[in-house]
């Protein structure tokens, strides 16, 4: 399936949902690696996101989200990174999503997403795999620098807090 710009045209009369996730980021060896899913038996990879629930807070959403999907659960909150929109995978609903810039020093993830099943996956920043979603992919690629620096400065504190 190719994703093209009529996935990101609003045709009147869509239904609306409100999602959120976000970019996961760890440093390993010097090198910056972003958390990746892929969902069920499909090749392609995603950022882990999904529905914001009733009584919960869109940060919220995309903390349980992530570990719902990625089994990341031990996450730092760095930023968020705005909002982008399209119609969901089945063209019948508009997508609002919220995504967010997490760290984390977990590696390991055990999903627990009661209907699908989910590969936690981790890449270097500058190797990613083409993404299923192009926005994903930009998002990634515009906050490029914000992760490195992110990723950066909290190795730093790290280390300056050990004895």
């Amino acid at each position: 399936m190719i994703i093209d710009e009529t996935w990101y045209q609003r045709p009147p009369g869509v239904s609306e949902a409100t999602s959120a996730g976000g970019i996961v980021a760890r440093r390993w060896e010097q090198q910056i690696y972003i958390a990746l899913v892929q969902e069920g038996n499909r090749l392609e990879y995603v950022l882990p996101k999904g529905h914001v629930e009733p009584g919960e807070s869109i940060l919220e959403a995309a903390e349980r989200e992530i570990a719902e999907e990625a089994g990341l659960n031990d996450l730092k909150f760095i930023a968020e990174l705005g909002v982008k929109e399209r119609l969901d995978f089945a063209k019948q609903c508009w997508k609002k999503t919220y995504y967010f810039l997490f760290i984390t020093d977990q590696i390991e993830g055990t999903p627990t997403d009661p209907n699908l099943s989910y590969q936690l996956g981790w890449f270097p920043i500058d190797e990613l795999p083409t993404l299923f979603w192009p926005e994903q992919q930009e998002l990634i690629k515009t906050n490029s620098k914000l992760i490195q620096n992110s990723v950066s400065i909290c190795a730093t504190r790290r280390l300056r807090q050990q004895p």
